[in-house]
């Protein structure tokens, strides 16, 4: 998985995303089948015995059909799809960059820029989706499977802008972990957002 997660990185791909597609068995045994999503591929990973190891499984299938297509051939699939899918999703070609982040007259852009950022109970997945339904972008939120070193549940927030924006965060529970990364990326965006 974290394999897979490098090569999407490394190639400035949004990163992969997983959803349990099935789910059966006798309650002794279930088994579970997972499909992973990278730009407009999509592929379905072999039943597991556990949502990790069925994750993995599409993982690893995903990995090997990669692996019999040439290096070059991988950027100019996937660029070319991203190019027609910001067209169709967000209107135009460039998407959210950071210029127009910085003069944008959108309310909830601005009421950031404003924004401390520190007032507790304040809902920052919320925040962040209000603001990326403003400015045309997308938000993914990945859940990592491994702990942190303090153990701790880790979460990486995916911004669909130009460039894109992956952000961390961490907590004592996957919630928490995505409210921690969703915070995190508005923060980036408060300081992208104010630069001149």
């Amino acid at each position: 998985i974290s394999t897979f997660q490098e090569l999407a990185i490394h190639h400035g791909w949004r990163l992969p995303e997983y959803t349990l597609s099935q789910e059966g068995g006798p309650a002794h045994k279930r088994e579970y089948t997972t499909i992973c999503r990278l730009e407009s591929f999509m592929e379905t990973g072999r039943k597991g015995a556990s949502k990790k190891q069925a994750k993995r499984n599409a993982a690893e299938k995903f990995l090997a059909k990669f692996s019999n297509i040439s290096p070059e051939n991988h950027i100019s699939l996937v660029s070319n799809d991203q190019d027609t899918h910001n067209t169709n999703v967000v209107g135009h070609s460039l998407g959210c960059t950071w210029h127009s982040l910085r003069n944008s007259p959108g309310e909830k852009i601005n009421l950031l820029k404003r924004s401390l950022l520190s007032i507790p109970n304040t809902d920052y997945i919320q925040l962040l989706s209000e603001i990326a339904k403003e400015q045309g972008f997308n938000i993914t939120y990945l859940d990592i499977e491994e702990l942190s070193a303090n153990g701790q549940y880790q979460c990486l927030a995916e911004l669909s802008t130009s460039p894109i924006t992956v952000c961390h965060g961490s907590g004592i529970s996957c919630g928490n972990a995505q409210s921690d990364a969703a915070h995190n990326a508005l923060q980036y965006l408060k300081i992208i957002a104010e630069r001149k």
